[in-house]
């Protein structure tokens, strides 16, 4: 059975649907994983150039998460929070747009969070 992190035997979709009820607590402990997951996309790409809400939700849609902004901004700000990231608002066609840019302890913890997706990858792939 060839496995990949984000080709697991599991409808993603159907889990994914449960991330839009925002802060409700979810008995489903896959929903963290999924959060992590997210987090690592944001990391990623916010590594990249500054990422902001609208555009975050289309390329998460890529990947199969369905989430909505009111999802999305929580974990923004959670981010912000620890460190991982910063905001910055900058006026876009005449409204304020709020970009994310990955800070330097972010940075680190998506260097560790990306060592770690390689091993346990490699190790799932040995294993089947």
């Amino acid at each position: 059975m060839n496995l990949s992190i984000l080709k697991i035997n599991i409808d993603f979709r159907y889990y994914i649907n449960y991330l839009n009820i925002g802060d409700m607590i979810m008995q489903d402990p896959i929903r963290k994983i999924f959060l992590a997951f997210i987090e690592i996309h944001i990391l990623h790409h916010a590594k990249k150039e500054p990422i902001y809400g609208s555009w975050m939700i289309e390329e998460l849609k890529h990947h199969g998460y369905d989430i909505s902004a009111g999802t999305l901004y929580p974990i923004f700000h959670k981010m912000e929070k620890s460190s991982l990231i910063k905001s910055e608002k900058v006026l876009f066609e005449g409204k304020i747009r709020k970009y994310y840019s990955i800070t330097e302890t972010g940075e680190k913890t998506l260097n560790e969070a990306l060592i770690k997706i390689k091993e346990l990858s490699n190790e799932i792939k040995i294993e089947s």
